[in-house]
């Protein structure tokens, strides 16, 4: 997300950021520069214009001159501005009211509603506790009832039926109803795919939304469409009373057009982000981690909340517990960590959110492949338990075995016993408290130097 911005935006500062006085040449050059980068990003121009505005205004005013770090002042002063485009914090969902709250999505088709349904019914049944009810009212594509019931069973949020024959207007009203009897906490609509012309499709959702009266209207939108996200979320807010944006395909955008105009443009907020395909690859929008994201300086909290959401405890007291008896690392310990950094989005996901990955080579990034961590999970699903315990017994024809059992190659089982021989010897030096000779281990581990290679 944001790479294209982030390495321009971290270029251009990097030449300001040291410097012990800025002048107005300065000051100008840098700031043409990052308009030209949030150009180039697909920023909408209003906003870009508005952007530099402020941002010249506070660079050439007293917190800058007075400031020790004039270099530094000016990066902090991009960020709260970029904070402020995006909005000021989090703004949660509203579900104050009498249960059950409504929640009504809408928007273009292909945007990823269906499936943001489901990740919200997922995201506020785990986090929230709450008793969740999703309902298809789409009676125009084929199919659509039918994904929206099988995301439903995936995420274990109960699913109300309705078919092709019936009227949306008809399905909403049964589904509410069936909702308060059955003393549901949130009802999600799932609408059909609109355009913000068709008048007639524009006055069938808002009977629904009237009929409905939901405590939140969400706007779903592709983030890859850039500034046009911005445009249809502005031209559905003038015929339905909008509460927020969802903004999906975040992973497979890298300008940030739409993160950084939606909320000026509409006025609206983006409260969440699809990051991924996977049910749970939907994350509150921080507009101030967005930002340090944005300028490379990572997004540490994100990282710790998705530690603490997706790693499992059992898994990591089991490990402790063998480092306080001094038991060795082996192959089955080795599996689970490449499990859980998995669940955590693979090593990019977790990548994207350390500080100063945007100073990191583009070759490097590159060896940075998901795919080496399911191969490696295959060639270790293929070995007996014995030889997960004791690696040492895996020579000549037992590689060929694993290798044969696991798609690979025997050099492909070499290059995993060798990775997990410095993992082992990292664990040792961990066990023996030497924290600066397992910084150094890892050195070695990172891509480029031998963990992650390029195949």
């Amino acid at each position: 997300m944001f790479e294209n911005l982030t390495e321009r935006l971290s270029r251009t500062l990097k030449n300001v950021s040291g410097r012990g006085r800025l002048t107005d040449d300065n000051i100008k050059d840098t700031l043409r520069e990052v308009r030209m980068a949030l150009l180039e990003a697909d920023v909408a121009l209003p906003v870009v214009r508005e952007f530099v505005k402020c941002v010249k205004e506070r660079a050439v005013g007293t917190e800058v001159s007075k400031s020790l770090t004039p270099g530094q002042e000016f990066i902090k002063i991009v960020q709260s501005e970029l904070e402020a485009v995006m909005g000021e914090g989090n703004e949660a969902l509203d579900l104050s009211c009498q249960p059950p709250a409504v929640i009504l999505m809408a928007g273009l088709q292909g945007a990823g509603k269906t499936t943001s349904v489901g990740k919200l019914g997922k995201l506020l049944k785990e986090r929230d506790k709450k008793k969740v009810l999703v309902v298809s009212a789409d009676v125009y594509r084929p199919a659509a009832i039918k994904q929206l019931e099988t995301l439903a069973t995936d995420v274990g949020v109960d699913f109300f039926p309705s078919n092709v024959e019936q009227k949306p207007l008809a399905i909403v009203k049964a589904a509410l109803e069936y909702g308060k009897t059955k003393f549901y906490d949130v009802v999600i609509v799932d609408t059909a795919g609109r355009l913000h012309v068709d008048e007639e499709m524009m006055g069938e959702i808002k009977d629904i939304h009237q009929a409905l009266n939901p405590v939140e209207t969400l706007f779903v939108v592709d983030a890859m469409t850039g500034q046009d996200a911005a445009n249809t979320a502005k031209a559905f807010n003038d015929a339905l009373p909008l509460t927020g944006v969802i903004l999906t395909k975040v992973d497979g955008d890298a300008r940030g057009g739409a993160a950084l105009s939606v909320r000026h443009i509409t006025g609206k907020p983006i409260k969440f982000l699809g990051v991924g395909e996977k049910t749970d690859a939907l994350e509150p929008f921080h507009p101030d981690r967005v930002a340090s994201r944005i300028l490379g300086m990572g997004d540490v909290l994100s990282l710790i909340e998705d530690l603490e959401r997706n790693v499992d405890k059992k898994e990591a007291e089991k490990l402790a517990k063998k480092f306080k008896e001094k038991k060795g690392f082996d192959l089955e310990d080795f599996r689970s960590q490449l499990q859980q950094m998995k669940n955590m989005g693979g090593m990019m996901g977790m990548l994207d959110k350390l500080p100063g990955l945007s100073q990191l080579p583009g070759d490097m990034k590159d060896k940075v492949d998901d795919k080496i961590l399911m191969q490696m999970e295959a060639i270790i699903n293929s070995m007996t338990k014995g030889e997960r315990a004791r690696p040492e017994l895996i020579k000549g024809s037992r590689k060929k075995r694993i290798a044969a059992g696991s798609g690979t190659q025997v050099q492909d089982v070499n290059r995993l016993l060798k990775q997990f021989t410095q993992m082992q010897k990292m664990m040792k030096k961990m066990q023996k408290g030497g924290m600066k000779n397992m910084m150094r281990q890892m050195k070695g581990m990172m891509p480029g130097g031998g963990m992650f290679p390029g195949r």
